[in-house]
């Protein structure tokens, strides 16, 4: 998937603040809101599967959202932003924070 420039800007410049504020491999806090939906969760989780993640799932007050929480070791920025471009192609209807 092709990336708008918009979406390119932001990923240059969360790299090099990645870069400017961790030493890599750094442990990496993921945020996403999801629709309360168990598969939609289900598949966040999946994604990161065998990483080591420690994920913590909140469901917001009327039950319509749920946010994941996600923390994990990762080797380096260009690793993050893999994640969450992975997470954005697979996953309908998340927000990444």
């Amino acid at each position: 998937m092709a990336l708008s420039k918009e979406q390119e800007e932001f990923y240059n410049k969360l790299r090099s603040q990645l870069f400017e504020t961790a030493s890599w491999p750094s442990e990496y806090l993921y945020k996403f809101i999801v629709p309360s939906d168990k598969n939609k969760i289900k598949q966040i989780e999946d994604l990161f599967d065998n990483l080591g993640a420690v994920i913590k799932t909140t469901e917001s007050k009327n039950g319509k959202y749920t946010s994941v929480s996600i923390n994990v070791n990762m080797k380096n920025p260009d690793a993050v932003i893999e994640k969450y471009q992975e997470i954005g192609e697979k996953v309908e209807g998340v927000i990444s924070l």
